[in-house]
């Protein structure tokens, strides 16, 4: 016996739940204004108050329902589209190791023919390898519990963050402008929020031409701190922004372009930020797209006053 999908059933749960409670409650919503508007007796007025409250927590626990069941028919869209998205990656490698070893298989491969095919083999089971790594970290890093909570300084962070940008770019040295304001300081795990800037200039990197501008700016924005990276690329087009961060979802433009990827560094950036606790956000049109990731601000501690130290200062003393 086959049962319908998940999310199938959630939608009909929904169904079933609005007939079998918002009808009843919307005639009894009715039933309460009837007594109301006769306002013969005290009896009937405060029936039709307790029909209309009865039926005013039906209304609202029919909401809460319905946003929880939506919810979750979300989670199993997302889960069923990750589901999906893994095994098209994982086919890739899979079948060219089965093919790679029916071909050895055989046993019409001279020497020189067997060395390569298995060196071909070896390659595809480092890529197979990296991407179960990267679906595993993307899992561990979507968990706060794997973060450090310490005092960090904005400018080295970004400092640092430049620096592990240029160990991945050896082959072309890009020039990164840096505007940080002085004195900034947030609570969070600094490897993986290097790790998470790091991306993003990788990304600008990648996605930009022979003319690369690219920089990194730090500055307060209300009771948060606001880190951006800006890029001169093509951007990114409208009809792919909207999943720009789920897994293996990887542009139009970025695929036909042929630049390497599966489609998770983005992933990772918004684990990482939503792991402290931030948010992130982009805007992109043809010649600049900007990533901005907002964190908590750590506050200093405000100056005691001269006043009260002397007087601590004087009490200590007698």
């Amino acid at each position: 016996m086959r049962f319908p999908p998940a999310n199938m059933q959630l939608r009909r749960a929904q169904l079933v739940l609005m007939l079998a409670v918002l009808v009843p409650t919307v005639m009894m919503t009715a039933i309460g204004i009837i007594l109301l508007a006769m306002d013969r007796s005290v009896t009937t007025a405060v029936l039709g108050i307790l029909v209309l409250a009865l039926c005013g927590s039906g209304i609202t626990g029919f909401i809460l329902v319905t946003i929880f069941v939506g919810k979750g028919a979300s989670l199993v869209r997302l889960q069923n589209d990750f589901v999906s998205s893994v095994s098209h990656e994982l086919r890739t490698p899979v079948t060219s190791l089965r093919l790679l070893i029916e071909s050895l298989r055989t046993g019409r491969l001279d020497a020189a023919e067997q060395e390569q095919v298995l060196s071909l083999l070896g390659r595809e089971t480092d890529r197979l390898e990296v991407l179960v790594d990267r679906v595993l970290e993307l899992s561990r890093l979507q968990s706060s519990h794997v973060y450090l909570r310490e005092r960090i300084d904005v400018a080295s962070l970004v400092e640092e963050s430049i620096a592990a940008f240029d160990a991945l770019t050896l082959t072309r040295p890009t020039k990164v402008g840096v505007s940080v304001e002085p004195g900034l300081t947030v609570v969070g795990d600094r490897a993986t929020l290097v790790r998470a800037i790091a991306n993003l200039l990788t990304n600008a990197w990648k996605y930009t031409g022979e003319d690369k501008q690219i920089a990194v700016a730090a500055h307060t924005a209300g009771r948060r701190i606001e880190i951006t990276v800006t890029d001169n690329g093509a951007g990114i087009e409208r009809r792919d922004q909207g999943a720009i961060f789920e897994q293996f979802n990887r542009g139009r433009a970025a695929s036909q372009s042929g630049i390497p990827g599966v489609g998770l560094g983005l992933s990772f950036v918004r684990a990482i930020v939503r792991g402290h606790k931030g948010k992130i956000d982009f805007t992109s049109r043809p010649g600049e797209t900007v990533f901005r990731i907002r964190l908590k601000r750590r506050r200093k501690p405000a100056p005691r006053p001269a006043n009260v130290k002397h007087a601590e200062l004087s009490e200590a003393r007698s």
